[in-house]
């Protein structure tokens, strides 16, 4: 509640803004109150489900959050011509009310049995806990690893396919929308493969396929043959395998920690997955040279970093293996 209530606060300040100073202090005010949200939501599944059940929610988490880019945008434009800006924001308060609202009735996820008195002082000192845990960090260095690739391709796509390539900008909108639908599906898919075979097993394969497309891509870009195209669908790749990595990374690092620390666990993987986006911004920024080999070759890197993560070097149990521990326990 507190964290919509600030967010709701945030985006009213937005709306108010009379100079970009107080309307990029408002965002960062909002920003703050927006984290929240999605660590939450990952505790709150770890509260209730565990290995192949939590992958299954966590999945159809990442499929509800993906239509975001597609229909967000949509319709913040339609605001935005309807009634400028501001109404964009007015927007989002009625929505974070609306929110807030529905969160007062939610009820607490975590049986009575297994709670603690914690503080916000307690939640940091999980913290130094949490990264000394080799299998945790683990599954967070290949989520987070895998999303600076992602965030490289969104930071420098539009620059790429329209400068390069020369694509319409109002074209540019569908091809990237294309990706989303692919970790739409993949996100689909991966509910029931989650079913047949383990956590490890998907990120293995879904690693491996995104790290041989990035080498694809690279190759296109650096023999220059192939177009727009000789980026697009091995990015495509990439980027629909995040429909699998996301879920299996989260739910795994999460089912590999204690209830009680759980949300410090939840706060610090989200931390990572979506902090990563500085990593890649930064080299974009600071590394010097043309602008689609950069791209591809940063989105290589880190997939390849990824995919190291996402091979485990101790046994893995299988879905049913876990299944009757869980039951077990």
């Amino acid at each position: 509640m507190l964290g919509m209530a600030i967010f709701a606060v945030g985006s009213a300040g937005c709306a108010l803004a009379s100079t970009t100073t107080e309307l990029v202090l408002w965002r960062l005010v909002q920003a703050v109150g927006a984290c929240v949200g999605p660590m939450l939501a990952r505790a709150i599944v770890r509260d209730m489900y565990q290995g192949v059940r939590a992958a299954q929610v966590l999945s159809t988490l990442v499929l509800i959050m993906a239509i975001a880019p597609i229909a967000g945008p949509l319709l913040g434009g339609f605001l935005v011509v309807s009634g400028g800006w501001r109404l964009t924001f007015w927007a989002i308060v009625t929505i974070s009310a609306i929110i807030l609202l529905l969160v007062f009735f939610l009820p607490e996820s975590l049986p009575e049995n297994k709670r603690e008195s914690s503080s916000v002082l307690a939640a940091f000192r999980s913290y130094p806990l949490l990264l000394r845990r080799r299998t945790f960090m683990r599954y967070v260095l290949c989520v987070c690893f895998f999303y600076v690739a992602i965030y490289a391709f969104i930071t420098a796509s539009s620059s790429v396919y329209i400068t390069r390539f020369g694509v319409d900008p109002r074209y540019y909108g569908l091809l990237f929308g294309v990706n989303i639908i692919g970790v739409m599906v993949l996100s689909s898919f991966n509910r029931r493969f989650v079913q047949r075979y383990s956590l490890d097993f998907l990120l293995r394969i879904s690693t491996a396929v995104a790290g041989l497309a990035s080498i694809l891509a690279v190759i296109t870009v650096a023999a220059d043959v192939g177009g727009l195209w000789g980026v697009a669908v091995p990015v495509f790749l990439v980027f629909s395998m995040n429909g699998i990595v996301a879920a299996c990374t989260n739910a795994a690092a999460l089912n590999s920690v204690e209830p009680a620390i759980a949300g410090s666990a939840a706060a610090l993987l989200g931390s990572f997955q979506y902090g990563s986006g500085i990593i890649s911004s930064l080299l974009l920024a600071v590394i010097p040279g043309e602008r689609t080999i950069l791209m591809v070759s940063i989105i290589c890197a880190f997939v390849l970093l990824s995919a190291v993560m996402g091979f485990p070097k101790a046994p893995e149990e299988k879905p049913k293996e876990r299944l009757q521990k869980q039951e077990a326990a």
